[in-house]
């Protein structure tokens, strides 16, 4: 496990694992690094330089009452990226961490990155009349109340129970079960209603690097059209949708996810 200090101070540690090209893995909201071992073992299997980030406030990094916002998250890359010493990364954010990136992308601009693969993730989680595309039943007339006790659940989607082989998989792999981070701590409240407001579509717009938008056809939480909305403005862009999948795409369909993601990795080598 690698431990560096962020520019504010606070320890986050990461997962390097495999050598060649590098591949940066960024989880979701409350997960822990771990929860990209299988994607892990296929790269480093094939050849890539792994390296899994924990971000502030969950697996093993330290947990501040500070910095709970997405910026923070954003600049937190700049800090690992800066301290690994790597300009040619290739970014791969799931769920919350794909926003992340773009948070990443926003303050300190491509010069690092080689290529971006967002998997499930919305750029914009507010629906509007220019974007139905967001979280299910959030709009103007809730955004202060929608997330005050944390993700709710929406009735759409695949059936949640279908996912369990995909977990049940990852513990094999793990020999334990994933332990999240408590989604019910003021900081990750915060956190996750900071993550609801922003909208990050320009951001996809204008990055000038290969992008990959990654859906889930029956997502619980969003239309799978937001993949090919968010890099319709885009030339580098390309937006795969997985059929049979729900949100969480590494437990679903994680043998057709690494499929996706190593087609993107050889067009972008």
């Amino acid at each position: 496990m690698g431990r560096f200090r962020s520019s504010d101070g606070v320890t986050l540690s990461y997962l390097d694992e495999g050598q060649g090209r590098l591949i940066v893995l960024v989880h979701g909201y409350t997960a822990p690094a771990a929860a990209w071992a299988l994607t892990s073992d296929a790269l480093v299997a094939s050849g890539y330089r792994v390296v899994a980030f924990d971000r502030r406030g969950h697996g093993e990094s330290e947990s501040p009452a500070f910095g709970a916002r997405m910026a923070r998250h954003g600049r937190d890359i700049g800090d690992l990226l800066e301290h690994l010493d790597v300009n040619d990364a290739t970014l791969v954010g799931a769920s919350m961490g794909g926003n992340t990136v773009w948070a990443y992308l926003d303050q300190f601009g491509s010069d690092r990155v080689r290529a971006v693969v967002v998997a499930e993730q919305t750029p914009k989680m507010l629906n509007s009349p220019d974007w139905p595309y967001g979280f299910y039943g959030y709009n103007a007339s809730n955004a202060g109340t929608f997330f005050a006790d944390g993700a709710p659940a929406t009735g759409q989607g695949r059936d949640r129970a279908k996912s369990q082989p995909g977990r049940d998989r990852l513990t094999e792999r793990l020999g334990h079960p994933l332990a999240f981070a408590d989604p019910t701590a003021p900081e990750m409240i915060r956190l996750l209603t900071d993550h609801a407001l922003q909208d990050w579509r320009d951001v996809v717009a204008r990055v000038e690097r290969p992008v990959l938008m990654i859906a889930a056809r029956q997502s619980q939480h969003w239309p799978c059209e937001h993949a090919e909305a968010a890099i319709a403005g885009n030339p580098f862009g390309r937006a795969v949708i997985i059929e049979d999948c729900g949100h969480t795409i590494d437990f679903d369909q994680p043998d057709r996810f690494h499929e996706v993601l190593f087609d993107f990795l050889r067009d972008t080598s």
